[in-house]
C-alpha cells in the first residue's frame, strides 16, 4: 500500500532531485534512501550482513581499539 506524503525542502535540493534523480523518479528514490533507517528489517538486515562481512569486522575492531587506546594515553 502506498501513502501519498508532501515534505518540504530547501530549493536546493528540490532542483537537484529533479536534475539528478529526474521527475517521476523522486519518490521511488526517497522510498529506497529511507527505507533502510526506518523499516525495523531492513535495520536488521543491514546489520547482519555488516556483521558478516569478516573484512569490514576487522576495521571495526582495529577502529575501536585505536580508539581506546587514545583514551586510555588522554586519561593516564
Amino acid at each position: 500500500m502506498q501513502r501519498k506524503l508532501t515534505i518540504t525542502v530547501d530549493e536546493e535540493v528540490y532542483h537537484g532531485l529533479h536534475a539528478v534523480v529526474g521527475r517521476g523518479k523522486i519518490s521511488a528514490f526517497l522510498n529506497r534512501l529511507a527505507r533502510p533507517h526506518v523499516v525495523p528489517e531492513e535495520i536488521e538486515a543491514g546489520y547482519r550482513a555488516m556483521a558478516e562481512d569478516q573484512e569490514y569486522e576487522a576495521e571495526a575492531a582495529e577502529w575501536t581499539e585505536s580508539v581506546v587506546e587514545d583514551i586510555a594515553h588522554d586519561e593516564g
